[in-house]
């Protein structure tokens, strides 16, 4: 995949029965499913069955088996509830007999209410300033481990940009967060609220464990660890969309009995919030590594 066409090819799923989707899969590079497609296509099947002009506003989730990247996934989508207000819904997602994922999602109608927010960090570098992954692989690519070589080799639609270079061959220990920004690659005009937030969620399971690493550099990487996402909730505040770069800050508040929590807030490049992500994932010592 190299642009938002490719992505919005992956995430729009089939209809093949009554709220029944059925989605294929793309790596990133990891011999699983990357959970951040499963928890897009789960959203946009869940939104496919919303008829009355209502916004996702929330959506929570379990990753329970690891998804087969050469298996097709089904995608059941249960209405829980249409109310006044709020309309609910439940997706299953399975591949054969084995259900690998469930998600709950709330829809809200539009209303006018209070307003505020946290604010955006100060004297953050600018994208411009940095480089990218893709600057990274052709400046460094020789010089790089051979895993995380490989890792920025892929091709994507995003195109993301730390707002800190770290040397992955410098063994210290650092703050348990991480800022990147990121944009889409190929034209994103035209894009309604509902597949924009699917995109969004897509590109929020990406660099989130990060953070829950960092507090451990000095003897922990994406080599000697086993990492997967247990959990992952989102809540979307605000309209948005793509044609500028958008910042992903996010920190660790905690690691414990080989699980790290992360939170992270996405900003407008002005500032303006407009989701929030939590996530636990699994971050296993490889035993006997030296």
């Amino acid at each position: 995949m190299t642009t938002v066409n490719d992505l919005l090819k992956l995430l729009v799923l089939e209809k093949i029965g009554d709220n029944e989707f059925n989605g294929v899969s793309k790596t990133i590079g990891s011999p699983i499913v990357f959970g951040g497609q499963v928890l897009a296509q789960a959203i946009n099947a869940a939104s496919r069955t919303i008829t009355n002009q209502r916004v996702l506003h929330s959506m929570h989730a379990y990753f329970l088996e690891a998804g087969d990247l050469e298996l097709p996934i089904t995608y059941n989508v249960s209405i829980v509830r249409d109310g006044g207000s709020f309309s609910v819904r439940r997706v299953t997602a399975h591949q054969k007999e084995t259900t690998i994922f469930i998600l709950s999602a709330s829809f809200h109608k539009k209303e006018a209410g209070y307003n505020h927010q946290i604010e955006l960090k100060p004297n953050l570098k600018q994208p411009e300033e940095l480089l990218s992954w893709t600057d990274m692989y052709e400046k460094y690519g020789e010089n790089l481990p051979k895993g995380i070589k490989s890792f920025l080799s892929i091709e994507r639609p995003i195109e993301f940009k730390p707002t800190t270079f770290v040397n992955p061959l410098d063994k210290k220990d650092l703050p348990p967060n991480y800022d990147v920004w990121f944009k889409l690659k190929g034209d994103v005009k035209g894009l309604d609220l509902a597949t924009k937030q699917q995109i969004l969620t897509y590109i929020s399971d990406y660099n989130i464990l990060t953070a829950t690493l960092n507090p451990h550099a000095s003897k922990a990487h994406w080599g000697n660890t086993i990492t997967a996402s247990l959990d992952h909730s989102m809540w979307f505040f605000r309209e948005f969309d793509f044609s500028d770069w958008l910042l992903y800050t996010m920190e660790s508040p905690s690691a414990s009995s080989a699980r790290g929590f992360a939170r992270g807030n996405i900003f407008t490049r002005d500032g303006k919030l407009i989701a929030t992500v939590a996530q636990e994932g699994l971050i296993r010592p490889i035993k006997n590594d030296k």
